[in-house]
């Protein structure tokens, strides 16, 4: 098998993470702390759900997070271990 099949096939093997460390490496919340604290107040939905920092997030799931009085609400595109900061908005997109 070629290397770079290889690489391919196991970075979409990885299908699914931990909410707290997406939220972080899509910076969608800049620090996963902030981002547990966030899920722990309630602040953090998965298809309209309440979520733990602990619930896997996949491809196709749409996150709500409530900062103050604004609503942010994304789809999942992707779900990656690390990307760089130019990257990280190709992993998911706005939603009005």
């Amino acid at each position: 098998m070629h290397c770079m099949q290889a690489f391919s096939i196991f970075r979409y093997r990885r299908h699914k993470m931990r909410l707290d460390k997406y939220l972080k490496v899509s910076r969608l919340i800049k620090r996963r702390t902030v981002a547990n604290e966030a899920c722990d107040a309630g602040r953090v939905l998965i298809n309209d759900r309440p979520a733990k920092a602990s619930a896997n997030v996949k491809a196709g799931d749409i996150i709500t997070i409530q900062f103050g009085n604004k609503e942010v609400k994304v789809e999942v595109l992707d779900v990656q271990e690390t990307v760089r900061k130019e990257e990280a908005k190709e992993l998911f997109r706005y939603l009005t």
